[in-house]
């Protein structure tokens, strides 16, 4: 599990944690994996406020004022995936609370159904800028360009040439990309793991956008001799991942190339169902797992609640409670070495029910 620490925090202090159970299939883990963490007598109050399709049915409002500032007044957000009613939330979460880095781990757990023949040692974080580049929705009708006389340096025609269709604005700032690249390597620095950071994006075409976030990454690296540095370009790195995950240790990007390799490298695990994630800001972090909603299986009790579980764990580090995160992760991996009881996306025929009260066992039989 990575550790994040974006701040010190005293570890009994009473914590007060916004849940949102998501949509279609998200409830079915996120409800569960909360009962597990109150189980476990930890000075944490979890609040619900109304958010999404409920928000809406009662007052017309997904994201009404009184679930905002329940945002406001908490130490964290868990948050369930949404199909678009709870999505003003998510906005707030990210941009709102400018939770900046999303951090993904890659960790190969004996019992995982990995398509590689060899997933053992496999053991990354993959960082993604999560506020800026593609992701900021700037998007139009070419025509709204044209005024502004833009000229393809690659195609060598003016934009004036090209036919009707869409745009969308790319942006990568100094002050973005500096952020997040040194939380990676501050990241690198913590984990007990090969003190190496990777950065990748697509610098070779995109020379003056992705040619910065590169350029400084370079000039930040200076100030970190004791962690290793490469960098290479996005589609090679790709091909890196597949061929030799063990390589990696931190590698941070742009926000769309985070989005797929990280749903990529959780593929060479064996599924987003085994993909937590964690986004953080200066003074802010909400958590939640790398999957979606899920619809076509919502009501059939088979969805995969680990990687909501190790999201859960992610917020218990987060908040101080570096115990019992630990004994959380623990719990899950002793369920998938013993391959009793797994859900049927990992080769077994056990519900999200069964594979969450087998988890809770663990808890109760190995406490510490």
């Amino acid at each position: 599990m990575t550790r994040i620490q974006t701040g010190v925090r005293l570890p009994m202090e009473n914590k007060t944690v916004v849940v949102v159970d998501g949509d279609d299939a998200s409830p079915e883990v996120m409800i569960p994996t909360v009962n597990i963490l109150e189980s476990m007598g930890l000075p944490i109050t979890f609040q619900r406020p109304l958010i999404g399709q409920q928000a809406i049915d009662v007052g017309g409002n997904g994201f009404p004022d009184e679930a905002r500032k329940a945002i406001d007044n908490s130490d964290a957000t868990f948050f369930g995936s949404t199909s678009g009613a709870s999505t003003a939330a998510l906005f707030y979460l990210r941009w709102g609370k400018q939770t900046y880095a999303n951090v993904r781990p890659c960790l190969w757990t004996p019992g995982y159904k990995s398509p590689l023949a060899n997933p053992a040692g496999i053991d990354f974080t993959i960082i993604r800028e999560n506020l800026e580049d593609l992701y900021l929705g700037l998007e139009g009708d070419i025509e709204e360009l044209q005024a502004l006389n833009l000229y393809s340096k690659h195609a060598r025609t003016p934009l004036s040439d090209l036919s009707p269709g869409k745009y969308a604005v790319k942006a990568i700032t100094e002050a973005g990309s500096e952020r997040v690249i040194r939380f990676a390597f501050e990241q690198a620095r913590k984990r007990n793991a090969k003190k190496r950071l990777t950065v990748t994006c697509k610098y070779n075409m995109l020379s003056t956008s992705d040619g910065l976030f590169l350029e400084i990454a370079n000039s930040i690296a200076k100030e970190y001799p004791d962690i290793e540095y490469d960098h290479y370009i996005v589609d090679d790195f790709l091909c890196r991942m597949i061929v030799n995950p063990q390589h990696f240790d931190v590698i941070v990007m742009p926000n769309l190339y985070g989005d797929i390799m990280s749903d990529g490298a959780a593929g060479l695990l064996g599924g987003l169902g085994l993909a937590p994630s964690g986004c953080y800001g200066q003074d802010y972090a909400y958590f939640e797992s790398a999957h979606g909603t899920a619809p076509d299986i919502a009501g059939k009790n088979v969805i995969n609640p680990t990687a909501t579980l190790l999201s859960a764990a992610m917020l218990l580090e987060h908040l101080s409670f570096h115990s019992q995160a630990k004994n959380l992760v623990n719990a899950v991996q002793r369920v998938y070495a013993t391959g009793k009881v797994l859900t049927p996306d990992q080769g077994g025929n056990s519900g999200t029910t069964d594979f969450s009260d087998a988890v809770s066992e663990e808890l109760s039989i190995h406490p510490e």
